[in-house]
This record gives C-alpha cells, structure tokens and sequence, in this order.
C-alpha cells in the first residue's frame, strides 16, 4: 500500500476501523501547511453530498508528526483522519454473502478469512481521504513550479461533456458544483440520468478529465517511471478505476502518423509543440503541451438492487439485497482524488528529476 520514491506514501487503516491514514515520507523541510486549503481539499473528497453516499465524516486532518508551527520538518509526517460515522450493521451479511462485483471473496480467499471486509475495509474508497490529505500538503511543489493541475466530470453514462480544454477554469453553478463537471448543459443531462438510476436501485459508470498544464519540458523517467506510465499506475489504484487513456487515446487507431504526429515550432531555446491537441508526454518526459488524461470508473458495485449471489454458508446461489449508504456514481467524488493522484506523482518526478530546488 505504498506509491512513489522520493516522495512515499504509505496508507493504513480500515474503511470501518478507528481511522484512516498514511505515512508521507520525503516531504521537503520548509513547506508552509495550510489548514484552510487542506479542508477545501477534503471537502471537495468527502462523502455526504446529493450524488455520493450518505456517510457523513468531517475528514478534520490531523498531522501527528513531521510539521511544527504550521511548517513541514523534512521528517516523515503521519496523516491521521477520524472514522466517526460508521454503520457495520450494514455488512451483516458478510462473509457469508459476498458482494457481486465486490472485493470480498478475493479479499477473503487471500486473508483466510481474516480481513475486515465491512466497507470495504483495505480496499475501500475510504483510503482516498489521505491521499488527497497528502496531494494539499504538498501542493506548494506544484505551485512554486508554476504547474495547474485541474480535473472535471467528463462523462456519465451515455452523456459526454465538452472537452475540459473548452470548458470555463472556474464553474460556479450548484448543478455543476454537484456533479463536478465543468459543462452547465451536460451536468444538468448527468444529474437527470444520476436520478433515473438511483431510483431504479441502480448505479452507472462514468469518466472523470484531467489536464495538467505547465509543465517544463523533461518531467518524467525512462521507461516505467515515465510520467504517463506512472499516473497510468497511480490512477488504476484508485478503487473502481477500469481504464486510463492519454491524449488522443485509443482514437490514435484510426489516425495516421501525419495526423497525429505534432510538429516543433518556437525556437531552440523556447520549443514549443505545435497543432490542436499536441501531447503532453513523449518517452515518458513532458514536453511542455498540455498533458490530457481521462480515467474510467465502473458503475459502483454495491446497489440496492436484488442480485444473486454464492452464499458460502449453504453453498447456494441466493439474493441478496446490500442496505447501507452508497455512491450512485463514482467520478464526482474522485475528481479530487484524480487531482491528488496527479499532483502527487508529479512532485515525486520533480525532486527526483531536479526541477524542484528547496
């Protein structure tokens, strides 16, 4: 449960246990803590909203060690969030029932029978509040390197927002605010289909957009730590995620070379790629262009909704009906995940590769 070299991340802990949390290591000294910024971060995360699930957690950040008068030590710094608002009644049913489409028998199979599958417990979304923790903590990284890291709801179901590219950099709407799409006519088409689904004890699938912007030219690694192989990484972790596309994605099967290839324009001190959408990463180094990703999220697992499942106390398929608090839909809640996941991996390429210079 660890990411990263230079900067580590660690997490801990169980979606229905004490707490959550991770151990951030390679932070460096120096690095002012914000409070506020830290809360807007997690309240952009947290469950509770109209299209998420009804769990309710304040997410108050505590920081245990590494920062001292509000300033980060160089020492490793321990993210520690309260579980306050947990239900395991709800998992009732467990082990006997495993989940369709859930992780509880392979969790199960793997621990012998010893995890804690009641929300999740390891592999629960639950685990995403520290990351996000860990990305505002060091936010000033990519700030000082003048690098915009900005994400939105792209698609739900069958409705397709406008590029984020073309898509206002601030959204002040409260049905864009709530479906986290940066698109007022499509999130208002996403809320509608949300609704419809919810009502039938339903969940959809959907896609959140990142894009990256201002990144120096070289950002990245050779090979696996390429910067497109390590968000790839980084983004399949988070739970849920079922594809990772760059650029123009799997649309480059239909393209030739001379359309897709983006010819080198500026001059030799100030390269600058050029055409519509030129790419934002070449042998795994940024080039400068904007960096465009898209992460695919499958409808969530647990619905309220009669399945049929393996009940391993009489080994017989039979219904099952999951009560508790769910998510209908899953990218208005990890876009800020999708945020941190990238915010983390390419401060983690920066110190390595030089750029940041405390």
């Amino acid at each position: 449960m660890s990411l990263g070299e230079v900067l580590r991340l660690t997490l801990f802990g169980t979606s229905h246990g004490p707490r959550v949390g991770a151990f951030l290591e390679g932070v460096p000294a120096g690095l002012k803590i914000d409070s506020e910024a830290i809360q807007k971060a997690m309240d952009n995360r947290k469950p509770g909203g109209k299209y998420a699930s009804k769990r309710k957690e304040a997410d108050i950040v505590e920081l245990l060690s590494g920062v001292n008068n509000f300033t980060t030590t160089g020492e490793t710094i321990e993210i520690s969030i309260k579980n306050s608002d947990v239900r395991s009644k709800d998992y009732s049913f467990l082990p006997n029932q495993p989940r369709p489409g859930h992780q509880d028998m392979v969790m199960m199979k793997k621990s012998d029978g010893k995890a804690d599958l009641r929300g999740g417990g390891t592999s629960s979304a639950r685990l995403t509040a520290p990351i996000v923790a860990a990305a505002a903590i060091i936010s000033p990284i990519i700030k000082k390197l003048n690098i915009k890291v900005n994400a939105h709801v792209s698609s739900i179901g069958n409705v397709k927002a406008k590029p984020i590219v073309s898509c206002p950099e601030k959204w002040q709407s409260q049905e864009c605010q709530e479906i986290r799409c940066q698109d007022y006519d499509s999130a208002i088409a996403m809320i509608k289909l949300v609704e419809s689904h919810r009502k039938s004890l339903d969940s959809i699938g959907s896609e959140v957009e990142l894009q990256i912007s201002g990144m120096p030219i070289g950002i990245g690694e050779p090979w696996f730590d390429g910067i497109e192989p390590y968000l790839a990484r980084a983004m399949m972790s988070i739970p849920a995620a079922r594809g990772v596309e760059f650029g123009n994605g799997f649309s480059v099967v239909e393209m030739k070379g001379s359309e897709h290839n983006s010819p080198w324009g500026g001059d030799k001190n100030n390269p600058v790629m050029l055409g519509e959408k030129p790419d934002g990463a070449l042998a795994g180094l940024s080039t400068g262009s904007d960096l465009f990703c898209k992460v695919a999220f499958k409808p969530p697992s647990s619905i309220p909704k009669e399945q049929v499942t393996l009940n391993l106390a009489t080994n017989k398929q039979e219904p099952l009906t999951v009560k508790g608090r769910h998510d209908p839909v899953l990218a208005p809640r990890a876009v800020a995940v999708v945020e941190a996941m990238a915010k983390f991996v390419i401060g983690d390429l920066a110190l390595r590769g030089g750029f940041y210079l405390e």
